[in-house]
């Protein structure tokens, strides 16, 4: 990855070539079940009788730890294998529905009480129009939970890379023996605020957490001072301003 690359966006159904092995990689790997999903549980609470969406679902596992938490719940994603996926796992009857972020949303104004964007921005290189629908969809004082990429990985990985330009980078992953390419693209941590206050929303909460305690020690890396803390991702909390 350099300053000068120019690597697109990925298609919005990108993920539909190794959906299903991504979503059996992630039922029980550290970065989702053990990482990102107890950290957004923590960020929100309790949610019984709210109304949440989740933003990029994929297979729904998040979807279906709000909805026995006592949520009323509905999401979508741009991959229709995905959208298959969750409704598998969630029943037909589940509030799912296939569209892209990058498009407008087909839900009314003030819809939900939290919206969940876990994972899905660091996708895009604009944030703007996103960010807009997403707090579109909020009730005033609602909550949007952001997870992406820590912005120190460029730093520590990439060190030729100027950390405060948007930089886009082609990753290889291992989904239960499928190889897959992602691009994420990176920012600088004042970039992601300018882009939550210039969309409508007051930064509340910035975590760093650990794993979570009951993480099957295996899966932890052995690398660390401390293996059930990393950096990997970012996780804001954002609140809609009236």
């Amino acid at each position: 990855m350099t300053s000068e690359t120019r690597i697109p966006e990925q298609r919005p159904d990108h993920y539909d070539a190794f959906a299903a092995a991504y979503a059996r990689a992630n039922e029980n790997g550290l970065f989702n079940r053990w990482y990102a999903r107890p950290g957004v549980l923590e960020l929100l609470g309790n949610v019984a009788g709210r109304r949440i969406l989740d933003a990029g679902c994929g297979s729904g596992p998040l979807l279906g730890d709000l909805r026995e938490r006592g949520a009323s719940v509905a999401g979508f994603d741009a991959s229709p294998a995905m959208i298959q996926l969750a409704r598998e796992r969630l029943g037909g009857e589940a509030d799912l529905q296939l569209a892209d972020l990058t498009q407008p949303l087909p839900y009314d104004d003030a819809a939900f009480d939290d919206v969940l964007a876990v994972l899905v921005l660091h996708y895009l290189e604009d944030w703007s129009r996103p960010l807009v629908e997403l707090r579109r969809v909020l009730k005033p004082g609602g909550r949007l939970i952001v997870v992406v990429n820590h912005p120190a990985i460029p730093p520590v990985m990439y060190p030729e890379v100027n950390y405060f330009e948007t930089v886009p980078n082609e990753e290889a992953y291992d989904f239960d023996g499928v190889t897959a390419t992602l691009t994420i693209w990176y920012r600088s941590l004042s970039a992601m605020s300018e882009s939550f206050t210039a969309a409508g929303f007051r930064i509340s909460a910035i975590s760093e957490p650990p794993v979570s305690p009951d993480t099957p020690p295996e899966l932890l890396p052995t690398s660390e001072p401390d293996p059930s803390r990393f950096i990997g991702f970012i996780f804001f909390g954002l609140e809609a301003v009236s």
